[in-house]
């Protein structure tokens, strides 16, 4: 595949076969493997821990903290992530520089 954004166009269930059809919305985790939805979820049930997640993957700190910082990558959120226009608007929002109508305007 060429690495673009996969579009999810039908769901199905695996007990009575039923489907649908359409445009869906993914969650930013869905294009995640099953090794880095497994550092995700070690890390959410350690409430951060990055000890515990040293201990669960068998690694090193520095291991730990560079697979869970290529984890971030992937998610876009990464140091050198840009920031996301929609977060942006919304602290823009709630802090009072604009208001709901141009917070409307500005929506794709």
């Amino acid at each position: 595949m060429c690495g673009g954004k996969l579009a999810l166009t039908r769901l199905s269930c695996r007990s009575c076969g039923t489907e649908l059809s359409g445009s869906f919305e993914t969650c930013e985790f869905c294009s995640l493997g099953r090794e880095d939805r497994d550092v995700l979820r070690v890390f959410l049930a350690s409430r951060g821990n990055m000890k515990d997640l040293e201990r669960h993957l068998g690694v090193s700190y520095p291991t730990a903290r560079a697979r869970f910082d290529a984890l971030l990558t992937r998610l876009g959120l990464g140091e050198k992530a840009a920031p996301d226009p929609r977060l942006q608007m919304l602290e823009q929002l709630a802090r009072g520089e604009i208001d709901v109508d141009e917070a409307d305007r500005r929506l794709p």
